[in-house]
């Protein structure tokens, strides 16, 4: 069997502020747009065309909460992560799709801004848990299906 890659790193502006919300067993998970845009010259015309497209980006656990705490609309970042795509029905009967980042990673662009980094504490290996559930030492095991994303 052939080895499969899915990886993919996009830089980009936020399109909307970070939309922080939890699974029904706590778990944080966050949703924002990022507009990736693309310049290039028409070899026709010689003319130079903006071509932009939009992605919406998904992230869990302690990095949803960070980036819901530290990122805003207009933000330039670095996301790297995944493609998932996942379908479901409307009210209408009609199938729908979409494609989205699930992000491992969230890095401010630091090209055109500064940014001070703050450390959180460390978390024990392994541990996937929200801030409440950390503050009382809490494990707990990842059982989510589509239906648990809230957006």
């Amino acid at each position: 069997m052939a080895l499969s890659v899915n990886n993919v790193v996009v830089l980009g502006n936020l399109t909307r502020d970070p939309e922080l919300r939890f699974t029904p067993n706590g778990t944080p998970v966050a949703g924002f747009g990022l507009a990736v845009n693309r310049r290039y010259q028409n070899k026709k015309s010689g003319e130079w065309v903006e071509d932009t497209s939009f992605f919406n980006v998904t992230v869990w656990f302690k990095l949803a909460e960070n980036c819901a705490e530290s990122l805003s609309k207009g933000d330039r970042v670095l996301v790297s992560g995944r493609l998932s795509q996942r379908g479901w029905e409307d009210k209408d009967g009609q199938k729908k799709s979409v494609v989205e980042i699930i992000a491992s990673a969230v890095a401010p662009s630091l090209e055109f801004a500064s940014c001070k980094i703050e450390k959180n504490p460390k978390m024990d290996a392994g541990s996937v848990t929200s801030s409440a559930k950390t503050r009382n030492n809490e494990k707990e095991e990842l059982d989510f299906t589509d239906e648990d994303i809230p957006f």
